[in-house]
């Protein structure tokens, strides 16, 4: 078992435990996330929906991310995965939930946003916790980090601890 399903097992004993839900909204990761939580036999008791929106239109269609906020501050920002994690848990009604936008690379990056730059937000009911992220290396290098570090937030969150490192 490779760390990121072990990853994924593990929160779901968590969420289990809880009697609990979780969300995903993903746009670098396209889908990463859900698809290693439902690597796990059983998942169906604790994942509720994964919303995979890699354009600023879906975000806002499917998870009411504010148009404005693109033209603000950019897909990639706290504001936007903020919205993207909230947006996830009230359609979905779950209690916990993970959202993730980034410059995976090798194209897209900027100076104050170069590739590998991910932001990373967790929702457990009203608390939102974000935290922008740098990973190294390609693109399938930049996503696999991601996901790992989406994981690791969740099962800090559904411990009862801070999900992020700051």
């Amino acid at each position: 078992m490779d760390d990121i399903t072990q990853l994924a097992a593990v929160l779901g004993q968590h969420l289990l435990e809880a009697r609990a839900q979780v969300s995903t909204a993903e746009s670098c990761t396209g889908g990463g996330i859900a698809e290693a939580i439902t690597r796990i036999p059983g998942s169906s008791a604790w994942f509720e929906a994964g919303y995979v929106t890699y354009s600023n239109r879906q975000k806002t269609q499917q998870l009411h991310v504010s148009p404005q906020l693109f033209g603000l501050v950019g897909a990639v920002s706290r504001e936007v995965v903020e919205a993207m994690a909230r947006g996830a848990q009230t359609n979905s009604a779950a209690r916990f939930s993970v959202a993730v936008s980034g410059v995976a690379g090798p194209d897209g990056g900027s100076a104050e946003k170069p590739v590998g730059t991910v932001w990373i937000c967790w929702g457990a009911a009203e608390q939102l916790i974000a935290e922008r992220f740098h990973f190294a290396g390609d693109r399938d290098a930049v996503r696999r980090q991601t996901v790992k570090a989406a994981l690791e937030g969740l099962i800090r969150l559904t411990a009862g601890e801070k999900p992020n490192r700051g």
